[in-house]
């Protein structure tokens, strides 16, 4: 079955009560209808809570894929979309197909798949779930984001479309999975430091003093 959106969302600014406190977030998004303008920064009329980790030409779109729902159904009960923030829910695209860098037409849209979301404890505040964020990570159902290579406009049905794609194949999934899940594998850390622009550069770092403390590690018992 071809790609396509099932569901376009934005958001604006809200507080949202976590452990005690009020958070800023615009997690909460609602659908859309009609067609949406889309900028190099997002779509026309949503927001940031927080401008330092959320948003910007990296993430400017945050794409979801529907078939996670019916998992997520089975452990916490039903989810109204856009439960994960959103801002394209998809059908046809999961995060084990999406290839870093990979460019996709929709509606009038470039996007280029930039990274996997890493999960934030906004999740849990919007769910009210303590531990959610944890579950988005260890199940690799995390969404991915986009930057937007041509401005124009999407709307629900409009399909995706696969214009190019490096061919390093790396994709989203695998990302997550090297930084966030398996971070003994340090092979595959390196492969995807062998790869320049698969990373954002605070990954790089991340993955570089991965790799040096195990280096480290690995000296102090051979002279133990």
């Amino acid at each position: 079955m071809s790609a396509r959106v099932v569901v376009v969302s934005t958001g604006v600014v809200r507080q949202l009560p976590w452990r005690g406190r009020e958070v800023s977030t615009a997690i909460a998004k609602s659908p859309v209808s009609g067609r949406v303008d889309v900028g190099f920064l997002g779509l026309a009329g949503d927001e940031q809570g927080d401008q330092v980790n959320h948003g910007g030409p990296d993430k400017a779109v945050l794409l979801y894929p529907s078939e996670h729902y019916a998992a997520w159904a089975e452990e916490i009960g039903p989810l109204v979309t856009p439960a994960f923030g959103e801002n394209l829910t998809t059908s046809g695209l999961l995060e084990s197909d999406a290839v870093i860098g990979a460019v996709h037409a929709v509606g009038s849209v470039l996007l280029q798949v930039s990274q996997p979301r890493r999960p934030c404890f906004k999740l849990a505040a919007r769910h009210d779930v303590g531990d959610m964020a944890v579950r988005t990570q260890r199940t690799g159902r995390t969404g991915l984001y986009c930057r937007v290579l041509r401005e124009g406009h999407v709307g629900a049905g409009d399909a995706l479309v696969l214009d190019s794609e490096p061919s390093h194949g790396i994709t989203a999934a695998e990302v997550h999975r090297v930084l966030n899940v398996d971070l003994d594998d340090v092979a595959a850390a390196r492969r995807l430091l062998a790869h320049d622009g698969v990373l954002p550069e605070s990954w790089v770092k991340l993955l570089h003093r991965r790799l040096d403390g195990r280096l480290e590690d690995q000296a102090a018992r051979l002279h133990g």
